[in-house]
């Protein structure tokens, strides 16, 4: 498969203690993109942030957070974006959990999927 051209970015910006059923809701959101035949999901570890309660989370050694900021991108056709965002939506109000989802313009310029 080889997409080029317009696309969309997403990020999803979730905690990295959040859960839905003993399963990190980043991780659910990766499997739940994978079936959905997205182009591919990454998932990024933040050193530093706050949310929504304004709490601050930091990798500092003397102040461990087990709840580190995590941003999952994800790149692909408008179209397909569009039909996934209603699934992370959905776990979020299952997880309970806070969370923010952007999305922006992109611009593909190669995409090409492995012969795997």
């Amino acid at each position: 498969m080889e997409i080029k051209g317009e696309a969309k970015l997403v990020r999803i910006f979730v905690g990295e203690s959040d859960i839905l059923h003993h399963i990190p809701v980043y991780e659910r959101i990766v499997q739940e993109a994978r079936k959905f035949h997205l182009a591919g999901a990454t998932v990024f570890k933040g050193v530093m942030g706050f949310g929504g309660a304004s709490i601050i989370h930091t990798a500092k050694i003397l102040r461990l957070s087990e709840d580190m900021p995590l941003v999952i991108e994800i790149v692909d056709e408008e179209e397909k974006i569009e039909k996934f965002l209603p699934v992370v939506h959905d776990i979020f109000e299952e997880a309970n959990c806070g969370g923010l989802i952007t999305m922006e313009k992109a611009e593909i310029i190669k995409y090409v999927s492995g012969k795997k």
